[in-house]
């Protein structure tokens, strides 16, 4: 034959020779890419189980727990900003898979505040801006549930308050980077403008006004290697969870001009012993029915805000004396 195919006899019979001998070739893995080789984060599908795993369990057994720890700030027109106490946010939720592919999460959240210096959860607190002590309310939201699926996420609703219309279904793609130390990290925003559930003339002394302006921002980072290994069905991440919202009802500030900033770090794990020790035995004292995650059966929606959990369990306040 030509010289082209005694090369080609040449080299499959040596392969063939030398695999003869030998055990099947062990093929390397593919490096982790923002591609694959198990989600590719450029696609709808590719986040939706990122944040799915990250959020919740993709083994329906398990409890998925977050917290998140940080500062809450006051900002007021002519001054600089000033801390005004701590915020702790533990959570507990489950995923639950849809016949569509799309995940639910199940989710019970509780936000706690503590005192700036030794971090203990405070029960009152004395207002610097108008030196009245108030009572401090804790938020209970049961549930908070979620679906992660392929496309954008409509704004929550807040029972029914905010009428913002959805957007157009188009695939949920964050803008995922790799930020170096094989890790990846993608910010998401949450802006959203809408009647208040505490009416100025109900609620004179807790209403910050008309309409709550509320801003949150996400910030995810997480291994790169994690993401892309199909055998883990819960991310272990860490990130940032910012917020600017109307001042909390219970500081009793009225419409006085300026709102509250939180700054917080937040984390999602597999255990409890991911919580703060302290923060943990509050809870088990306080909302332990908040250290588990809503049954399946309990599905519900539209979640609540914390301003509609407060303008649906509290009282407004006496005027001022």
């Amino acid at each position: 034959g030509s010289p082209m195919d005694r090369r080609h006899f040449f080299l499959n019979g040596t392969l063939a020779a030398g695999l003869a001998g030998a055990s099947a070739p062990v093929l390397a893995a593919a490096s982790p890419t923002l591609r694959g080789p198990y989600v590719d984060l450029t696609t709808g599908k590719g986040n939706m189980l990122t944040l799915a795993r990250m959020h919740v369990n993709l083994d329906e057994s398990k409890v998925k727990y977050g917290s998140a720890t940080g500062t809450v700030f006051g900002v007021r027109p002519g001054e600089a900003i000033r801390p005004l106490f701590g915020a702790e946010v533990v959570s507990a939720a489950r995923g639950w898979q849809q016949p569509d592919g799309s995940w639910r999460g199940l989710h019970r959240e509780t936000v706690l505040y503590t005192d700036l210096a030794s971090g203990e959860v405070l029960k009152e607190y004395t207002n610097p801006y108008t030196g009245e002590k108030v009572r401090v309310v804790d938020v209970v939201n049961d549930p908070w549930n979620e679906t992660f699926e392929e496309f954008e996420r409509a704004p929550p609703s807040y029972g029914g308050l905010n009428k913002t219309a959805p957007p157009p279904r188009k695939p949920l793609v964050l803008p995922w980077r790799e930020v170096g130390a094989g890790i990846v990290s993608a910010t998401r925003y949450v802006n959203l403008y809408y009647p208040s559930a505490l009416q100025p003339d109900k609620w004179p002394r807790e209403s910050a006004g008309k309409f709550n302006q509320v801003t949150e921002v996400f910030a995810y980072m997480a291994p790169l290697a994690d993401v892309q290994d199909e055998r883990k069905t819960s991310l272990v991440y860490t990130g940032t969870w910012a917020r600017a919202t109307p001042w909390m009802p219970w500081l009793l500030m009225g419409q006085a001009p300026g709102h509250m900033w939180y700054e917080t770090t937040m984390q999602g794990f597999d255990s409890l012993d991911g919580f703060k020790p302290h923060i943990l035995a509050y809870m088990e004292k306080t909302h332990p029915q908040m250290l588990e995650p809503p049954p399946k059966e309990s599905w519900s929606k539209p979640n609540l805000s914390s301003l509609e959990v407060y303008a649906r369990d509290q009282k407004p306040a006496p005027p001022k004396p």
